[in-house]
């Protein structure tokens, strides 16, 4: 799970601002595409989501999100994921 969070300087002039956001939408989309991110949601009222994304391993995860154009500019959170019997059906006995 990765949650990230965009702080953006506040002196940035809005075309900058417009053409990075524009960028980091086709990015996202892309990795959509690809199946790296798997789901994602918009945190409201503020520059900031929390998804799940698929990847072999952290090395491919942080070069991944290193290809974000939004990346200098984000606090980001990892949190690795193990599957639960109740989303997979499996009964645990513990």
């Amino acid at each position: 799970m990765v949650r990230l969070e965009t702080t953006l300087p506040s002196g940035m002039p809005e075309e900058e601002r417009a053409a990075l956001l524009a960028a980091e939408l086709r990015r996202g989309r892309e990795l959509v595409a690809a199946g790296t991110i798997d789901h994602i949601w918009r945190l409201p009222g503020r520059l900031a989501n929390v998804g799940v994304w698929s990847v072999a391993d952290a090395d491919e995860l942080h070069a991944v999100l290193g290809s974000l154009p939004l990346w200098r500019w984000m606090t980001v959170g990892v949190e690795a994921l193990a599957s639960h019997p109740l989303e997979t059906g499996a009964v645990d006995s513990r």
